[in-house]
């Protein structure tokens, strides 16, 4: 029983020690500080909580912010060149003409966030939320975006070039002349929505499922089909495509082909399993919390083994008694 009680003890400092190194990490007044700064300094961190601050045409290059919670915030003409956004929420926020290229937005929420007209070439958004979000104009060439959920997102007039899509959710987002030219979409969903003029020209479409999209004037020059779901798609008015590529995919009779094409029934390609998800890391915090969170760790473990043990014993003495009693 003393086993038990020192290891939920345990259990409880370690999580107020963790709790206390994201207090420590940065705090709301310390994020607002930075805010009005013009000059903010690039290794500054940031995390906490801090609703609609104001970051728009703030220098904010290779900055860090780890688990923070910053919705609404506006971010207009940001230089955010090579920053860190990882785990964090910006929900609503305003990133209008801001410069992201080669950032990290790995695993945060954008829900609803605007980036009309953003420069976000070679960025890293594994498994980012842009529900929602509106991505008109955005420069997204070359980004790694995998596993990305933007379904509603309006993305019109926005190139996605050579960019990583594959598994993503497009779902009734309006792509209306965008340009996924070279770009990997390798089982993405794009069910639904509007890509109108799209350029999909030399893109990999292997497995993806276009079910009642339409591409209406959209151009698939050299696309790749192969698998691809194309139940009840528009595909009338697309140029580019040849009967080649439509027997790779999956098509019947509510697919609606250019002229002189024919719908000849399904050649699926298996898929293979959506990957993982990557964990967002924690929260940077102060050495010395790190060194007691550690401490803190390797008290748990001990712990853990004592009443693991204590434990085996109880059963060992149970036994011996039934056996006894037998």
């Amino acid at each position: 029983m003393g086993d038990t009680v020192r290891m939920s003890r345990m259990l409880r400092t370690l999580s107020g020690l963790a709790l206390a190194a994201l207090a420590l990490a940065a705090s709301p007044a310390y994020a607002r500080d930075m805010a009005s700064d013009p000059d903010v300094a690039r290794t500054v961190s940031f995390g906490g909580s801090c609703a609609r601050c104001e970051f728009s045409g703030r220098k904010l290059m290779d900055a860090s912010f780890m688990g923070a919670q910053f919705p609404s915030a506006i971010l207009v003409r940001a230089d955010l060149r090579g920053a860190k956004l990882i785990g964090s929420n910006f929900a609503g926020a305003d990133f209008s003409r801001a410069d992201l290229r080669g950032a990290q937005l790995v695993g945060s929420n954008f829900k609803g966030a605007i980036f009309v007209g953003a420069s976000m070439s070679g960025l890293d958004a594994k498994a980012a939320n842009f529900s929602g979000a509106d991505l008109t104009g955005a420069q997204a060439m070359s980004a790694q975006i995998s596993v990305c959920d933007f379904r509603g997102a309006t993305m019109i007039r926005a190139r996605f070039t050579s960019a990583d899509l594959t598994h993503a959710v497009l779902n009734d987002v309006n792509a209306q002349d965008t340009n996924f030219a070279n770009a990997d979409l390798v089982d993405s969903n794009l069910s639904g929505g509007h890509f109108d003029k799209a350029n999909f020209n030399s893109a990999d479409l292997s497995r993806a499922t276009l079910s009642g999209g339409s591409f209406g004037g959209a151009s698939f020059h050299s696309a790749e089909l192969a698998g691809a779901n194309l139940h009840g798609t528009d595909l009338v008015g697309a140029r580019g495509l040849t009967q080649d590529q439509i027997d790779s995919a999956c098509t019947d009779s509510s697919t609606r082909l250019p002229s002189g094409l024919r719908a000849n029934g399904c050649h699926r390609v298996a898929s293979p399993a959506a990957p993982v998800p990557p964990m967002p890391p924690m929260p940077p915090m102060p050495p010395s919390v790190q060194a007691e969170v550690r401490q803190a760790l390797a008290h748990s473990r001990e712990a853990i083994a004592h009443a693991s043990e204590a434990a085996r014993k109880a059963i060992e003495a149970a036994r011996r008694r039934d056996r006894d009693d037998d």
